[in-house]
């Protein structure tokens, strides 16, 4: 192996949304499958400091990882593929760039210098860069730059990445470009002017791809002759021209890749010596394989707020692939709007031939009625039940009014003047005013209680997992609970916090306070999830 560490910087062009993302994880899972040591960084270009405070509509999901930081969802994506646990270096926002350097202008650091984007935001966002193995623990540093090769706010960005390669020389760097190559039905034929045009966009910035992967639909695939033409026109080897089709799952991405020798190339130009064959494709053909061709098939309702926009849950999506392909299942998503619920006499025909319930996390008032309901019909009907954060607390809201018989009980989010705040502000929020990073985030203990469906799943009495959070379980009703089925089956000694709870009389009925499905990874199905899918294969062929 290489002891300088390489660079391999991954652009988008044409539209955004092309999967730079999902084509950094699989070079990624591809290089670590042949015992180099990987770490993948996002650059993205919104002034946003970060998406903490971004509306899920326009974002998707905020993925939060062990240190706290709220961040873009192709973070998940980088962990799931590569398997590692990323930090804040891994990644920066236009916004997060200027906010430091003007601090720095503001305590004098740059002793009357007139703030400029060259040098000083470009070299932050080198230093950046380079801060992310400042420990020299990396082979290879994949950086993704958000957006699209042409967008204005993005121009510091790919300037700095033009100086930087110089820095670094131009040897122990390459640049994957991501396109698309549009089909016109009318025409009859794949157009390659966008990617030509887009390259010539990037060019123009100094920068000059060394491979392009270009996305394709349906089945209007890349051939030799569209190759040596892109080659041609972007300057590019027909070798390095490749092709990421429309597949089943994001998880055909590296295979497809590796068909084509995506990786053996990429490590060839940066001249990596690697002596050692891949450890994990046979692993993916398989998850793949179990994926395609499953024993069993299940519902499962999502009783979100944000359900026009999959992408807002996008990491419980990614855990059912993980849980269905582990158990060979083909999971259907049933979407309910939980607004719909509320005006709704008989909410059952939204459940119908439903195998499993789920209500997400979420924030706000809206539909929050619905949530309730829906956890009060699973918990009624033995239907298997998972709540994540705000679903945990819809349970036990559920759970107060209608088995403790505390009909006003709710959330203090909801209704400040409830007398029964079954669910209250955490007492460390109660003076927070900024919005921003002020939750309770990122990783924390929990202590799992044994003889549990808790202990069954995780096998372990002592766990850490991902929260985003302001209220929790008002301690005050500790003593309610224990003593009528509904149990606590996860506690955070240190703080008092209930982290689990669960049913005692109910086939699978659990609700967790943190976001396990930030942990669910390829090799590394999270186990609430896989249980959770488990329970309702049985409640299918119960239902037969």
């Amino acid at each position: 192996m290489s002891k300088t560490t390489k660079f391999v910087f991954v652009f988008g062009g044409v539209i955004s949304g092309l999967g730079k993302g999902i084509v950094a994880s699989s070079l990624g899972y591809l290089l670590k499958s042949q015992g180099l040591k990987v770490t993948i960084q996002k650059l993205d270009p919104y002034l946003n400091v970060d998406p903490g405070t971004m509306n899920p509509y326009q974002h998707g999901e905020v993925f939060v990882l062990n240190d706290g930081s709220e961040t873009d969802l192709d973070l998940g994506h980088y962990e799931r593929f590569i398997d590692e646990s990323l930090t804040s270096r891994n990644t920066t926002s236009s916004g997060r760039v200027y906010w430091d350097v003007l601090e720095r202008e503001r305590r004098g650091d740059y002793l009357g210098d007139t703030i400029q984007v060259i040098p000083h935001i470009t070299d932050e966002i080198k230093r950046r860069i380079m801060e992310i193995n400042n420990k020299k623990k990396y082979d290879v540093v994949i950086c993704e730059v958000g957006g699209t090769v042409g967008d204005i706010e993005g121009l510091p960005f790919y300037e700095a990445i033009r100086q930087l390669r110089l820095d670094i020389g131009k040897q122990n760097s390459v640049i994957v470009h991501t396109t698309l190559l549009p089909f016109i039905n009318a025409a009859g034929e794949i157009k390659t002017k966008p990617t030509q045009h887009s390259v010539m966009k990037l060019r123009e910035i100094g920068l000059e791809p060394d491979f392009l992967v270009c996305r394709t639909e349906s089945n209007n695939h890349l051939n030799k002759k569209l190759k040596q033409k892109l080659g041609l026109f972007c300057n590019v080897e027909t070798d390095h021209v490749f092709e990421s089709p429309d597949v089943e799952t994001i998880y055909e991405i590296p295979l497809v890749l590796y068909k084509q020798k995506f990786d053996s190339i990429i490590i060839d130009k940066l001249d990596i010596k690697i002596n050692k064959d891949h450890e994990n494709i046979s692993y993916l053909k398989n998850f793949v394989k179990k994926f395609k061709n499953p024993k069993h098939n299940i519902d499962i309702a999502i009783c979100g707020k944000y359900n026009s926009l999959h992408d807002a849950y996008k990491s419980i999506l990614e855990a059912f692939i993980h849980a269905s392909s582990n158990n060979s299942a083909r999971i259907h998503v049933k979407w309910i709007d939980t607004e719909k619920l509320e005006k709704e006499k008989n909410i059952g025909k939204y459940f119908n031939n439903v195998n499993g319930v789920l209500i997400p996390g979420g924030f706000g008032n809206r539909g929050i009625e619905g949530k309730i309901l829906a956890s009060q019909y699973a918990r009624e009907n033995n239907i298997p039940f998972f709540g994540i954060c705000l679903g945990m607390q819809c349970a036990i809201i559920d759970y107060a009014r209608n088995i403790w018989n505390f009909k006003d009980a709710n959330s203090s989010e909801f209704n400040p003047k409830t007398s029964n705040p079954v669910i209250d502000i955490m007492t460390s929020q109660k003076d927070v005013t900024h919005k921003g990073a002020s939750m309770r985030l990122g990783e924390y203990a929990c202590e799992v209680t044994k003889n549990t469906k808790a202990y069954r799943s995780y096998k372990n009495n002592s766990i850490k997992e991902r929260h985003r959070h302001r209220y929790e379980f008002n301690n005050n009703y500790l003593d309610k609970i224990n003593n009528s089925g509904l149990i606590v089956s996860g506690l955070n000694k240190k703080l008092n916090l209930v982290e689990m709870i669960e049913l005692t009389d109910h086939p699978w009925f659990v609700g967790v306070q943190f976001h396990p499905e930030l942990k669910s990874r390829i090799m590394k199905t999270h186990p609430l999830f896989n249980s959770f899918v488990k329970s309702a294969i049985s409640h299918s062929s119960e239902a037969l």
